[in-house]
């Protein structure tokens, strides 16, 4: 796998460093673009210890951008080749049984739930609730496997209560946005694919685009969006899949239309009033 950064990259700024002391996993978030409606966000540059954090997480959303990579995951050759049939169409089976919080749970025991399970804890990572701390708390308990997750808390709160890095993305120091904006952190799944099964462990690759800033009038951080691909270390636990660790690395990233870019008020509205998906092959 690369060596590439995201959510935060080349780490999520340069320099982000190892979280949870696995020295395997690194997050980016975009930085504020030049341009209010220009190029997609670079990851605001946080000291090495914040960007550890958010990596192992999120994104540990975003938090989201990773440089190093698990000993043993296996490098995935680049293919022309265009997918089996059976790998992009959907099976019919019921994705999940039911749901932890508000993150789905109770995925297949095959590479079906694997792909499943590594899309949708890829949209809880990468969602605002990392920056609340009882959201972020739920969020890491449903997604890691328990000793991952016990382990990696306390580094997570520490990156997503760093002062610093909260005014580089426009929040406070309780991680709300300022009065009269609305603070948007997204991840939307638009492909995945299994690198490596074994059973009860798996190795899942996400491809998505993140839509992350603040919309509102006066936005010195309007939402942009970004693309990245997580690769998610899952394994079976439980009765259910989790995550041992992930890696992050930018695009591939299509090429912008020449699209209007709407205004800071109808990105506020669409984002509020349409809600987000449980993703499932």
């Amino acid at each position: 796998m690369s060596n590439d950064d995201q959510y935060g990259g080349s780490g999520a700024g340069s320099g982000y460093g190892e979280v949870g002391g696995t020295g395997q996993t690194r997050t980016r978030l975009p930085d504020a673009p030049s341009d209010p409606y220009g190029a997609p966000r670079r990851t605001p540059r946080a000291s090495r210890g914040l960007v550890t954090v958010v990596g192992v997480v999120v994104l540990l959303v975003a938090a989201i951008a990773f440089a190093n990579q698990s000993g043993n995951t296996p490098t995935t050759p680049t293919s022309e080749n265009p997918p089996a049939a059976t790998s992009t169409t959907a099976t019919g089976t019921r994705p999940v049984d039911g749901k932890n919080g508000t993150i789905p749970k109770g995925f297949a025991h095959d590479e079906q739930g694997a792909q499943s399970a590594a899309a949708n804890y890829a949209v809880a990572l990468g969602s605002d609730g990392m920056f609340d701390s009882v959201r972020r708390r739920a969020i890491v308990q449903a997604v890691y496997v328990p000793d991952v997750a016990a382990a990696r808390q306390s580094d997570l709160d520490r990156v997503y209560t760093d002062q610093q890095f909260l005014a580089r993305i426009g929040l406070d120091a309780g991680g709300k946005a300022p009065k009269g904006l609305m603070f948007i952190s997204r991840t939307n799944p638009v492909g995945t694919k299994v690198d490596r099964f074994g059973g009860d462990t798996a190795t899942v690759s996400v491809w998505h685009s993140t839509l992350f800033g603040l919309a509102g009038e006066g936005s010195k951080n309007p939402v942009a969006e970004s693309w990245y691909t997580n690769t998610f270390e899952l394994r079976w636990i439980d009765g259910d899949w989790r995550i041992t660790d992930f890696t992050q690395k930018d695009g591939p990233a299509p090429v912008g239309r020449d699209q209007r870019a709407s205004s800071a008020e109808e990105m506020a509205a669409a984002v509020s009033q349409f809600g987000g998906l449980t993703y499932a092959r």
